[in-house]
Parts: C-alpha cells; structure tokens; sequence
C-alpha cells in the first residue's frame, strides 16, 4: 500500500509542477502576445475602465471623461472642441488617438512607467495609475484670438515665443468637435464618414500636417543665406540684377508685381517683394548654400515633433538653377507647414537662435506631482546675429512702409513679410495669404511672439492679397493678444 501511496503523492507532485509551469508561462512569457491579441477585449475594456488624463490649458482642463456604462466605461469630452481640436486631437475608442492625445497617451491612460510608485510596478501588478495631465504651452487669448480671425476660412496659424520656443497659440480651420468620435457605434462611424467626406477637411490640421508653398514669405530665408554667405553686404545697395529677369537656361522671364525692381536693393526687394531680386540672389547663393541655408531653420528635417508630429517642410535637394530661383521665391516645389514659417519668423525675432518649438509645458500625476517638464532647446543658429538685426530692421519696414501696413500696432515694433502663392494648373487658383511676423513692445527686451498666418480662399482681390489684405489683420489680432499679455 505504501508504494502505491508514494506513486501517487510523485503523480500529484508532478501534475502541481506542470500546472505552475502553465501558469508561469501564461502569465510571465506569453502575457505580452496575449495582450496583443485582438480577441482579447479584457485589454480594451481595462483601458477605458478610468477615466483619462486632462489636457490642459492656462490651469483649465479642456477635455474631460463620462461615463458611459458601457463596457468601454469612459468616454473623452472636450471643452471648446474646435478651438482646440489642433492641439488636443481626439482620443477615439473607435479611431485610436492623434495629436497630444498620442504623444502623450501613455501618461493620459495611466499606463506611463513614470506614473508608477516604483520600478516595474505596473509590469509586476499588471495594473496601471490613474490618468496623469499635461499641461500645455497655448495661451487662450491667443489660440481664440487666431481662431475668431479665421472665422471659418480654410487657413491655419501658428504662433510661438521666440526666446524659449514655445508654442501659444495652434489653429487650423474649418475645425471640428472631437467629443464626436469619442465613443462607439453608428453615431460615431456617421460622424467619421461625415467628417472625412467634407470637402472642407476639417480634421485636417493644418498648422502642423499641411505644407503650402510660402510664396514670398520664403524671401526671409533667402535673404538670411545671401547675408550670411556674404552674397550681399549692403542692404541698401544694387544687387545689379536685371528686370525682366530671364531663369537661368530657359527663355522664360520672371515677372514682378511690384514696381521699381529693376537692379533694386536687397531692403527695397523684401519691402515689395522683387521676385527678380531675390531669384537671382537664390541663384548667387547656390544649391548647396541654399540646402545649408534651410536646413538651419527646419526645412525638410522629417524628425520634428513637438510632440505632435510635424510634416516635413520641402526644399528640393536636387534642382536645375531656373528651378532654384524659383524655389528661392518660395515657389517651384518648395513647401512649407505654418509652424515651419513660425520658426523663421522667430528665428529673426530672436537674433538668429532659433529655439526648439514645444506645445507640452509639463506632465504631472493625477495629484499634480512634476513628472517631466520641457527645458528651453536650441534647435539651431539660423543665421548670423548680425544678419538677424538687418533682417529685423527690413521686415520691420516692410510693416511701417511696405506691404505689410494692415500687421501695424500702434506702441509697439512689428516686424512682417507678406506673400502670395500661387497653385493650381496653370496658377489659377485663388492665391494662398501669407503672413509672417514678430511684434515686441516699444519698451520690451525682447519679442514677445512670432507668428504666421497662411489663408487658403482669400475673397479679397489678388493685390490686396499680396499687399497683406487677409492675412496680416489676423496676424495683427494675434500679436495684439500677445501685447495684452505682456502687459
């Protein structure tokens, strides 16, 4: 009897061991491919079993969570939807997250290692924090002074502090409420499909997703390379550079819209933006100074976030020299995104340094514990400091006497650069708006702000276009807010 027994206990010890082993591999080494498992919904449902994280904006949450008493329990809302669509993005139940609400999910939902009270805590606990916040950069006054500017119209803006980098106001318009696409069901697929479907595209950022071609707004850049390449040495000499200007190996002449530009001045050329001027200045400077020159202020650099991602502003690498001077005016396949065009006004505003963008100020724990925060970066020195004081003085005359009157505020320096683009076969198309400037009160150290402002169906004639008529008035209305700040 008692071999019997001592068999059967060696079984039983036996079947506990391959139990424990099934166990640990289970739990311990196919965890992971079993969480992955798209039949797993025990993932989904813990995911939305609390509620998330708020973005928030000057110490106010504008997104929220309800309860829906469904089996995914909660559901994102958002204050002010549209304001800030560009910003927050949505955080779908049915369509995944973008914008911050992807950059920052891990700590949103409370699966951030950081969150943890100690290391490999959620590892070892299977379990998770509740949602942390983050705390953007963008200032109300500014985001909804931008937002009431566009009133509606295709168009973007962009506005950044030039001596840190941060970005306080992002708007894209036509917007859209992202609380729609919250939760689950035919609600939600129907207001997808709509959303999609519009020819509109609301739910496309165009601050940050959406490249354009600068038009002369991009005479900034070539200007800051012939500068420092020492191209040009007086701004307020010659450049001899003949009108009509003929692309180099074409028979093609460059026109201008402006007067006056025959053998003009690098400071009479940006004050009415000489095509002829700055193409041939492109030309002088040459491919490779050219690459050197925009690479400097983030052109075609696919890496940038910030910490939503960022389309990559286009200056072709490869070109003919009757393309390079056109691409020198901001035309040919040169694009750009209005943050990349932000990032060059405040590179002049701030002496040439140009600071890393950066929309997340901080994240903290739901209890408000610091869990990173976001330090001031040089991104690169765009241009000579001496280069950047010219630069300033002309843009600042482009605004006191030149295209840009409309961007002037009264007590304070503004400094700007106009531009049309033109697109479509055939440029007929309605010319795109552009705007781009800087404003620092009359007794201020430094710039306050640095903006663009890009206007996708501009209603006003194509002169008043060129001349500042859509854009700079919403640049102005921006750079206004900023004073009012500063205040």
């Amino acid at each position: 009897m008692i071999p019997c027994i001592r068999r059967a206990a060696v079984l039983c010890l036996l079947m506990l061991v391959a139990l424990l082993v099934n166990a640990a591999r289970v739990q311990v080494f196919q965890a992971d491919e079993l969480d992955k498992n798209p039949a797993n919904r025990r993932v989904v449902m813990n995911r939305y079993a609390e509620p998330r994280g708020d973005i928030v904006v000057e110490g106010r949450a504008v997104t929220g969570s309800r309860d829906s008493r469904q089996p995914l329990r909660f559901e994102r809302t958002y204050t002010d939807g549209p304001l800030y669509a560009p910003v927050t993005g949505y955080a779908s139940q049915t369509y995944g997250t973008t914008h911050v609400e992807d950059a920052e999910d891990a700590l949103l939902s409370g699966t951030d290692p950081l969150l943890s009270p100690f290391p490999f805590w959620n590892d070892v606990s299977r379990g998770r924090q509740p949602g942390g916040k983050v705390i953007t950069t963008i200032r109300a006054s500014l985001q909804r002074a931008a937002f009431e500017g566009l009133d509606g119209r295709r168009g973007a803006v962009a506005a950044i502090e030039p001596s840190s980098g941060r970005v306080l106001a992002l708007v894209s318009s036509p917007s859209y409420d992202p609380g729609v696409l919250s939760g689950t069901g035919s609600a939600v697929t129907g207001a997808w499909t709509r959303l999609n479907a519009a020819p509109a595209q609301p739910m496309l950022n165009r601050a940050l997703r959406q490249t354009y071609p600068p038009g002369s707004t991009f005479k900034v850049v070539t200007a800051a390379a012939a500068l420092d390449a020492g191209i040009v040495t007086d701004v307020d000499a010659p450049t001899g550079t003949p009108e009509p200007f003929r692309l180099p190996g074409t028979r093609t002449l460059l026109p201008n819209e402006a007067t006056g530009c025959g053998n003009a001045s690098l400071a009479y050329a940006i004050r009415w933006s000489c095509n002829t001027v700055m193409a041939h200045l492109g030309v002088k400077v040459g491919l490779a100074g050219m690459l050197d020159a925009v690479a400097k202020f983030g052109f075609n650099d696919t890496a940038l976030r910030i910490p939503s991602r960022v389309a990559p502003s286009n200056f072709d690498r490869h070109m003919t020299d009757d393309q390079l001077a056109l691409s020198a005016i901001g035309q040919y396949d040169t694009t750009a995104t209005p943050l990349q065009m932000a990032m060059v006004a405040a590179a002049v505003a701030n002496g040439g340094d140009l600071a890393h963008p950066y929309l997340v100020d901080r994240t903290t724990a739901a209890d408000g514990t610091v869990v990173s925060q976001t330090t001031r970066r040089s991104y690169q020195q765009a241009m000579e400091p001496s280069t950047a004081m010219r630069l300033q003085r002309m843009m600042l005359d482009v605004v006191d006497r030149g295209s840009g009157s409309n961007a002037a505020i009264a007590g304070a320096k503004v400094g700007g650069k106009t531009g049309t683009a033109q697109h479509g076969i055939g440029n007929v198309g309605t010319p795109y708006a552009w705007f781009i400037g800087w404003v620092q009160a009359d007794r201020a150290a430094q710039p306050a702000l640095a903006v663009a402002v890009v206007v996708e169906d501009a209603s006003a004639r194509r002169e008043n276009i060129s001349g500042g008529g859509s854009a700079a008035p919403i640049a102005r209305a921006v750079l206004e807010a900023a004073l009012r700040e500063e205040r």
